[in-house]
């Protein structure tokens, strides 16, 4: 299955799997991919899957335009490993997604018995506080999403019964919560915390 990787100065934050016939791209929230950045438009880009693994990207006419391995395109064809940038996101296309691929599901125990009621009317997401891309927010929207650079840091972030969690999958005691080692435990998560994963900080944000 066609797989589309996102990331943020180099590190990592989404992982999509091209299985539907039109996934669109964009800042509003119908899209199926949102980003929360003004440089990206309303609606963006879309990627077209023919058959089972032919992939085309196509320009909506956005004000910032989409460029494939730097160059600004209208529709073009995918091939394995070509670059998209969408205003300050850089996305990989992969062909096929990789046997065993993280950043889909991992399972993780549920702490014991908490606040449902509010971790379920919560919406949460990540906000860039370094370099460029610097007050870009993504959504946090799966039970469980990965975060970071595969191979030096990746932390995982849950949504469970009582509230949000983040855990290291890879890094040992580099990624950072509030300027303090994550550890070997899944941590809880409250508005305002400050992550640290492969040299970029994030703010964890909390709305209803």
């Amino acid at each position: 299955m066609p797989q589309l990787i996102l990331s943020i100065e180099g590190v990592e934050i989404k992982r999509v799997n091209l299985h539907k016939n039109r996934t669109t791209l964009g800042r509003k929230p119908h899209n199926d991919i949102v980003l929360a950045d003004m440089v990206v438009s309303g609606e963006h880009c879309v990627f077209d899957l023919e058959g089972l693994a032919d992939v085309t990207v196509e320009d909506l006419k956005s004000t910032n335009g989409t460029y494939i391995n730097g160059h600004m395109i209208r529709r073009q064809k995918l091939v394995d490993k070509d670059v998209i940038s969408v205003g300050r996101i850089h996305i990989q296309y992969l062909s096929a997604a990789a046997p065993g691929d993280f950043g889909q599901t991992t399972s993780m125990p549920l702490e014991g018995p908490g606040s449902a009621r509010v971790a379920a009317t919560m919406h949460a997401s990540l906000q860039v506080l370094s370099g460029s891309s610097a007050g870009l927010e993504v959504p946090v929207v799966k039970a469980v999403t990965t975060y970071g650079k595969p191979g030096i840091a990746v932390v995982a972030i849950s949504h469970r019964r009582n509230g949000f969690f983040v855990a290291v999958m890879e890094g040992g005691q580099g990624p950072l919560i509030n300027g303090q080692p994550i550890g070997s435990d899944a941590v809880p998560l409250s508005g305002g915390d400050e992550l640290e994963l492969a040299g970029t900080r994030m703010r964890f944000l909390l709305k209803e």
